[in-house]
This record gives C-alpha cells, structure tokens and sequence, in this order.
C-alpha cells in the first residue's frame, strides 16, 4: 500500500460538527481549504486506523510531511496542498502542526490534566483556525479568540465520542485528574451508560469547556472579512448548542449532535445575528475567563 488515501475512513466535510469551506465563504478560498481540510482528514484517518501498527502510522506522517515539504509526490493530499499554498504564496505551517498532534495520537493515550489536554488542541484544533485566519489575510491579533473557538470545538468532540474514542482506540482524552475528582474511572467509558460519577465528570468538563467557549465570542468581530465573520458566528452557535447539551446528556447513552432543523436553525440565527451585529457595529458579548492558557 502506498497511497494514504486507501486509508481513508469514508468521514467527510459534511461530517464534522463545523462548516468547511461552506457557501458563506468566499469561493476564491474553497479550493485552498478544501485542500487543507483533506490533508488533515486523511492525516487523522492515519492516525485512528484500526488496523496499522504505531510505526506503520507514523511512517505515513512522516511521509505526508516530506512530501508536503516538497519531497517527493506520491500521497495526492500532500501534493495538492503543497501546490495550492505555493500558488497563494503561505508557509505550511500550520499543516505541519496538525501532523504533530495525529502523532500525539499514535503514541500518547491517556491525559493527566486539562492543560495537556489544551496543549493537544494546540496541534490538533488551533492550527486549523489560524489557517482559515491567514487564508483570509487576517490579523494574528485574532489568533487568541480563534484558539479559543478551535480549542472549545476540538473539547465538544472529545466529550461526544468519549466512549467510541476509549472502545474503538483506547485513548481518552478526559483528564486523568478530573477522572480522579469525580470517582470516576477509565473503565466506565465502555459502558452504555455513564454512572452517577462518570457522568458528573462528563457535565463538569463541558461547564469548564463553555468558559473556554465564552473566551471566543468576539472573534467574528475581531476579523475584517464580512463572510469569514459570518461563517464564525455560525460555528460559534453550533459550538454553543453542543456544549449545552453536553451539560445536561449523557454521551455514552446517546448521540449528542445537532439534528438537520437544529443545524438550519443555528445557521440562521448565526447569520442573522451576525449580520445585525455589523449593520450597528455592536461587539459581541464577551464573557472570558482563565479557562486555557495555549
């Protein structure tokens, strides 16, 4: 086998609990972050597989890596993402970071405390914002509430496949210390549903993760681009939803994601209100709090 593609999950754009490259942004940018976004997906479909050996895993980062840096042209998402950020002149930076956080993936199982978990957001989740920042030429002032909004997205998802993570990986990204505080254990993430303890560990980290989330708010104002603005108040409503429900569900007993109406609904009201918000220049409302330190 020698393409990473056959190594693909089948998970797409339209899978994940944000918008990519959707009709909001400019289609100038879609190929660009299409590009990116395809990199990242086989990436991590490297690091999740079922079947690879830990080398066999990081013997294909590796190689992503080389050929996004111009070595070689033989894994087509390296290429083409080398290719369309040569045309617009960006560094592969933050293609780089992300390889190091699917690295973490394949060799780093079990969390000891929040900021550990905050630093893999770091590689995993931040990156990807900064990337859609620099796409649209966008200050790196904004790369504090960005990191925030990466972050609280990348924490959403921990917490809503926490039980698919453990049985199907056996890694965990909910912190050891948490874990500890709740009189809770590793091993209850494989059950159907999540004891008293377990589940006030679940519903404590969310509340935690909606302050991080609260950090975020003023991005959409912070960014000059009219329609990246309205696309981050789309993702930040969606953002906002999930945490609340995973405040008051329990994840290893149902699925905590948005429905089709849920998802129209919060697409609307982040439009509309984001639109309103620009017509009289009212900043968002803005709660931050000492929840990360990336």
């Amino acid at each position: 086998m020698t393409s990473a593609n056959e190594l693909r999950s089948g998970k797409g754009d339209r899978d994940e609990n944000f918008p990519v490259a959707s009709w909001i942004i400019h289609p100038r940018h879609r190929a660009l972050i299409l590009a990116f976004y395809n990199f990242v997906r086989t990436a991590d479909d490297i690091a999740d597989h079922a079947t690879l050996k830990p080398d066999e895993k990081l013997a294909f980062l590796d190689l992503f890596e080389r050929e996004l840096l111009g070595n070689g042209d033989t894994q087509a998402e390296a290429v083409i993402l080398r290719r369309a950020l040569a045309e617009r002149g960006m560094p592969p930076r933050h293609a780089l970071d992300v390889l190091v956080a699917f690295r973490m993936d394949v060799t780093k199982l079990r969390y000891e405390t929040w900021d550990e978990v905050i630093h893999y957001c770091r590689y995993s989740a931040m990156p990807v914002g900064r990337f859609m920042l620099d796409v649209h030429n966008e200050s790196t002032s904004t790369w504090a509430a960005s990191d925030a909004l990466c972050a609280g997205l990348q924490i959403n998802n921990h917490l809503q496949d926490c039980g698919k993570d453990f049985r199907a990986l056996n890694r965990v990204y909910l912190p050891r210390d948490a874990l500890a505080a709740s009189g809770a254990s590793v091993e209850q993430l494989g059950l159907d549903q999540s004891p008293p303890a377990m589940l006030g560990c679940l519903q404590a980290l969310a509340a935690r993760n909606e302050l991080l989330l609260n950090e975020s708010r003023s991005l959409c104002a912070e960014v000059r681009d009219f329609r990246l603005g309205v696309d981050i108040s789309v993702i930040q409503a969606y953002a906002d939803r999930i945490v609340r429900l995973l405040k008051v569900r329990d994840p290893l007993r149902e699925r905590v994601h948005l429905n089709k109406l849920e998802l129209l609904t919060f697409s609307l009201a982040g439009i509309i209100g984001e639109i309103g918000r620009r017509a009289i220049g009212r900043r968002p409302v803005s709660n931050p709090g000492p929840a990360h330190d990336a």
